[in-house]
């Protein structure tokens, strides 16, 4: 964002912060329902799903990167801003997210008093590359949650942050966690099941979001952007050879991002675009729905 034009913004919704506190009283009548949970802000929709398993009906979830909007461009508004201001704690992906990179410090600005958990802890990052071979390095990848491995961590480092803000809810907090750890077996399980014939097949994405998943279970992604940008018409053509080579015929695609050159490169090599989506709030569901998509796709 320009540098004149973010810190205006700031002040605009400290602005609307203030001012809206004066009506706060008007609106507790509505809002008592609310009052007793311990609000916990995220960065994405898949954490406020963590959040919501382990916390059940003792927290609220705040979520900064709406559905359908982009974890790399997206920016937050002053309303907001507004439901930030009342979180106790902020769980950060903590994987070199752009929207956390470049608003992470705003966010605490807002609301300096926030607790922050990073969902990443003990999470070992990896590199993403250009194409399938390792080579052209573009820095670390972000989405972490696609492993259902790393979602274990990461619902880890959330319940003990639940524990280390709100003590007395611990045993509740305790069953929740253990109960949903279950369940992220059983579906990492079920993808085991599913994909155990494809182990070392390589599949074809847009936008890079499956790179940890691919490595739970032994496949390779190949990505058709390149930090951001269309592949060129040389890329394009060794994207459609390589797809040909290693007999692909479904190109995965998320909502949000162009479809132009999927839908290409599927016209070339006689396949389908299927989209998929890394962002989904519903993790269990949407990993078997992932599940399929993959099992079905892959050659």
């Amino acid at each position: 964002m320009n540098k004149l034009i973010k810190p205006l913004v700031i002040c605009v919704i400290c602005a609307t912060l203030f001012f809206s506190g004066c009506t706060e009283n008007i609106q507790n009548s509505d809002t008592k329902n609310s009052v007793d949970k311990l609000v916990v802000a995220v960065s994405v929709l898949p954490q406020a799903e963590f959040v919501e398993q382990v916390g059940g009906d003792k927290v609220r979830t705040v979520v900064m990167i709406p559905a359908g909007a982009s974890v790399h461009t997206y920016e937050p508004t002053p309303s907001q801003l507004k439901d930030l201001s009342k979180a106790k704690i902020y769980v950060k992906v903590g994987s070199n997210l752009d929207f956390e990179i470049v608003w992470m410090d705003d966010l605490l600005s807002v609301n300096s008093d926030m607790y922050v958990i990073n969902s990443s802890k003990n999470i070992r990052l990896r590199t993403m590359y250009t194409g399938e071979e390792e080579h052209g390095h573009t820095g670390l990848d972000p989405h972490v949650w696609t492993s259902p491995n790393n979602a274990k961590i990461m619902v880890k480092n959330i319940y003990e942050g639940l524990v280390a803000i709100d003590p007395d809810n611990e045993e509740t907090y305790k069953q929740n966690y253990d109960a949903y750890l279950i369940k992220l077996d059983e579906a990492d399980a079920r993808l085991k099941a599913a994909l155990a014939g494809k182990k070392g097949s390589s599949f074809i994405v847009y936008h890079p979001a499956w790179g940890y998943f691919a490595e739970d279970y032994g496949l390779h992604e190949i990505s058709i952007e390149t930090e951001g940008k269309e592949p060129s018409a040389q890329d394009m053509q060794k994207l459609i050879d390589k797809a040909k080579e290693k007999g692909i015929k479904v190109i995965f695609v998320q909502k949000g991002f162009s479809t132009a050159s999927a839908n290409t490169i599927a016209g070339q090599i006689g396949g389908e675009v299927v989209e998929v989506d890394p962002l989904a709030k519903d993790y269990i569901d949407n990993l078997n729905r992932v599940s399929k998509a993959f099992e079905k796709g892959l050659a």
